[in-house]
This record gives structure tokens, C-alpha cells and sequence, in this order.
């Protein structure tokens, strides 16, 4: 992350919850620099995730909202999550309950809406699943024009991303390798 944030880089995302507190401190070292949480969130972790990260990107129910808007002096930019198939298993809301959520969120006085995220899922064309992110998105902008970030793409699927509008790509793997582990 250091090596990144030399060249430049002010972003950076994790997924897992242990992990994701030690890079927003090292993240909060660096001007500037925000740290992304962008995988799923259990309720009982939320108001603990809220407290490092500067952006919560998973946002897709309303007992997330409810829980963050018990937080006292904080504020949160946040993105909801979409399930472009329907799958919640994987995390995301469907996408005819996103303006819902996003009406949810908007009454939320401690959160700040700044668009939507999603993964393409496996079994569809990622340019096709990223159009639904893009027209989804602005639905909601119609209730909230600020909302327009579209954090969409990783290391295997960003150009079909960035077609359809990304405003924010998330590539670790292509950057800095396989996690440990990973195969």
C-alpha cells in the first residue's frame, strides 16, 4: 500500500473485516487516501467497520442501514451493493428493491449515498451485467443526484466496466498478485 500510495494511489478496498482495519491504518497515513470496505457486512460488525473505512461499499439491506444510523458523529459514504442476478446469497440487493434502499438510506442522517457496486455474476457477460449496474444507477439518481459513482469491474472484467460507465474499478489481483492461498 505504501508503494502504491507513492505513485499516486488514493483508494485502496478490502473485503474482510480484520484485515480492512489494518489497511485504513495504513491508508490514514497517507493525504488524502480513503480506505473502501467492500465486502459483506454482518450487522454486529457494522458500526465496528464504520469507524475505520471511509466508505462502506456494501451496503444492500435495511438492517445495515438501521445499524449505521445508530452511529453518533460519524458520517459514512456509502454504496449500495446490487445482485444483478437476484442472488443475495453473494451479497448484494436485487435490483427492484435498490431504490428502496437507497430512499432508506437517504433518510439515514449519518450516511451519505454515493451510488451502487456490484460483481458481475459468473454466468453472465460481465458488459451485460455492468448496462443493469449503469441504468440502475440512474434510477436512483433520480432521487439522489449526487449518487453517481458506479464501483464495477475487477482485475478480469474492467474493460467491459468502464464501457458501461465505471467510475471506479476495483483491481487488486493484476496489481499485487493472488492473496496467500489463492489459486
Amino acid at each position: 500500500m505504501r508503494a502504491l500510495a507513492e505513485l499516486g494511489v488514493r483508494d485502496f478496498g478490502e473485503n474482510r473485516h480484520p484485515e480492512s482495519r489494518l489497511k485504513a491504518e495504513v491508508a490514514h497515513e497517507v493525504a488524502d487516501a480513503q480506505l473502501h470496505f467492500i465486502g459483506q457486512l454482518q450487522r454486529n460488525k457494522a458500526r465496528q467497520v464504520a469507524r475505520y473505512a471511509d466508505v462502506i461499499e456494501s451496503i444492500d439491506r435495511e438492517d445495515l442501514v438501521e445499524a449505521l444510523g445508530k452511529l453518533e458523529d460519524v458520517t459514512v459514504d456509502v454504496t449500495i451493493q446490487l445482485s444483478i442476478d437476484g442472488d443475495t446469497s453473494r451479497g448484494g440487493v436485487p435490483l427492484t428493491e435498490a431504490e428502496s434502499l437507497a430512499e432508506r438510506i437517504l433518510a439515514t442522517h449519518t450516511l451519505r449515498l454515493r451510488g451502487v457496486m456490484t460483481v458481475a455474476p459468473i454466468d453472465m457477460e460481465p458488459e451485460a451485467a455492468f448496462a443493469q449496474a449503469r441504468e440502475t444507477s440512474e434510477r436512483i439518481r433520480t432521487l439522489a443526484p449526487d449518487a453517481d459513482w458506479l464501483s464495477m469491474g475487477m482485475s478480469h472484467d474492467f474493460h467491459s466496466a468502464i464501457s458501461q460507465g465505471a467510475t471506479h474499478l476495483r483491481i487488486g489481483e493484476a496489481i499485487t498478485g493472488k492473496r496467500s492461498g489463492q489459486q
